[in-house]
């Protein structure tokens, strides 16, 4: 893979926009990191169709899809969405991501998702990204930190996760602060 298939380069990480060849590499992931994401996002169905349909939402100006990949070897790392674009008087977006165990404590995470937040507010133009973490994930927490979010609020009962609606802190950054 050429460095031009790359959305933005670190210097250990690039990312790039999800595409269909990348359902093998991401199921095997999942499967090996489900213990460790399970809790986290609920358990994934992870056969073709409902990636097709995972996908598709990349299809719409509302959502932006990125796998993390070390430069070395093109292999994925990680991944990080922005969700819920909205344009307008806010322009800002939701921002999701995704570790996998086998890299998990290098450091990949917080480079990779650096990428992201500069593409947010370089060519995506946005001003505000929120992201949403469950109290107890205190990886997800510390990555925020690190990437300079700053906790605003709490939402009960926010999410539904494996049958259970899940309180979450909300975590903001603006393109001021970034």
């Amino acid at each position: 893979m050429t460095n031009s298939a790359y959305s933005l380069l670190g210097p250990r990480v690039a990312i790039r926009h999800l595409r269909r060849q990348d359902y093998e590499e991401l199921t095997a992931l999942g499967r090996e990191s489900a213990e460790m994401l399970d809790r986290w996002l609920g358990t994934r169905d992870d056969t073709v169709e409902a990636f097709e349909k995972y996908l598709e939402r990349f299809e719409r100006p509302s959502h932006e899809g990125f796998v993390i990949c070390l430069r070395a070897t093109h292999g994925i790392v990680g991944g990080v969405n922005i969700n819920n674009i909205v344009r307008g008087a806010l322009q800002s977006g939701t921002l999701g991501f995704t570790a996998y165990a086998s890299t998990t404590g290098r450091g990949y995470m917080t480079e990779g998702v650096g990428l992201a937040i500069r593409l947010a507010f370089g060519p995506l133009g946005l001003h505000r990204l929120e992201a949403n973490i469950q109290p107890d994930n205190a990886p997800s927490r510390k990555l925020a930190e690190r990437l300079g979010f700053r906790r605003e609020g709490y939402s009960s009962f926010f999410q539904r996760v494996n049958g259970e609606w899940r309180d979450h802190e909300r975590w903001a950054l603006t393109a001021e602060a970034a």
